[in-house]
């Protein structure tokens, strides 16, 4: 063979193995790129480390009592604002839910178990992205979502404490505002809550019709502004902390191993109005929650729900739930969704010591 053809030859074949060379080191590097992207999922567990405390219940029924790791896309999950990572709870109108509630969540719910008397301390960084656009105005729990409690896990389960946000269809601003159900004395049937105004409105303020709203709350927070909570439960005495930048912090106290409302004279003008006409008219044990078990629970627990308010002017929202359809629930705006960027929980502190920096 003549000896330029053998030279020819080989430098095709340097040429080509070359190629394949560079293309072999191409699709390596896509891999590595492409193993660093799949990567990049980051878990609930990593923004807020205290999942492992907690367990979960969804939306859509999902329990599970892990949560390191865990996440799962429309309910549980992270997002960035291009400044910081947030935990994601949405949930529809109308879905799963736990035994004791008509209404879904996502929302923990905390594996320690303590009385009033040990305590316990939850706080929360967080701002309301959405809550449902359907339901009934004359409905005191329509368009609402509870975005931290106490429940008890014992006698009738009541909740010493749920922290609401609730914005009305048209209006920019909505309120934030806690409860306090009474841990009835006898029959649960009789229980009703009395809510205290943050910013904005309390529980009680409604609508006259199913679509006429009462007046905007002037010194109430939009949906998508941060604001922080603290549920400090010490020596029997919940101490409570809220505060949002250009707003005054507010602070209550509420004695929960001594009721206030032991005496029918004692129920307030509030409940008069909203509670007693569904027949809810009970008093509280005179020890209140003393010696009962209490958790805390945390996320978003919407207070939406397709029942006919005819049932229940107070509870029965009769928001669009779609027979069930979440798909459709969540493209029509029936559903709630809450951002979490910082919470802590643990043991409850003097307030006279307390240091803890709301973030």
């Amino acid at each position: 063979m003549n000896i330029k053809i053998i030279k020819s030859l080989f430098q095709s074949l340097l040429v080509v193995g070359c190629l394949l060379l560079i293309n072999s080191c191409s699709n390596t590097a896509v891999k590595e790129v492409d193993s660093k992207v799949t990567k990049t999922t980051v878990y609930p567990s990593e923004v807020i480390p205290f999942m492992d405390k907690f367990k979960i219940l969804l939306g859509d029924g999902t329990h599970l009592d892990e949560l390191v790791g865990f996440e799962k896309k429309d309910f549980f999950y992270v997002e960035n604002d291009s400044q910081s990572n947030w935990v994601v709870y949405k949930t529809p109108n109308s879905g799963v839910t736990s035994r004791t509630s008509s209404n879904t969540r996502t929302e923990l719910g905390e594996k320690k178990h303590w009385t009033p008397e040990t305590g316990g301390k939850l706080t929360g960084t967080l701002k309301v992205m959405h809550v449902s656009t359907s339901g009934d105005a004359r409905v005191a729990a329509s368009y609402s979502v509870v975005v931290g409690q106490i429940h008890s896990d014992e006698g009738h389960e009541n909740e010493p404490i749920k922290i609401f946000y609730k914005k009305f269809p048209g209006h920019t601003k909505g309120s934030v505002f806690w409860n306090y159900e009474i841990n009835t004395k006898g029959s649960n049937d009789k229980r009703w809550d009395y809510s205290t105004a943050v910013w904005g409105h309390d529980f009680s303020v409604v609508g006259d019709s199913p679509s006429s709203y009462p007046e905007e709350p002037k010194d109430g927070i939009p949906l998508g502004a941060e604001f922080s909570y603290e549920i400090n439960v010490y020596e029997g005495i919940m101490y409570l902390t809220f505060s949002s930048e250009g707003r005054e912090t507010m602070k209550f106290t509420k004695n929960l191993v001594q009721s206030d409302f032991a005496k029918a004279s004692d129920i307030p003008q509030q409940i008069v109005k909203l509670f007693v006409p569904i027949g809810r008219d009970g008093v509280e044990r005179e020890n209140a929650y003393s010696e009962e078990m209490q958790y805390f629970k945390q996320g978003a627990y919407n207070q939406a729900n397709g029942k006919a308010p005819e049932t229940n002017i107070v509870w029965s929202t009769g928001a669009d739930i779609y027979e069930g359809d979440i798909g459709k629930q969540y493209a029509n705006g029936d559903f709630t969704e809450v951002w979490f960027r910082a919470a802590t929980v643990g043991a409850g502190t003097s307030p006279l010591l307390n240091t803890t920096t709301i973030e």
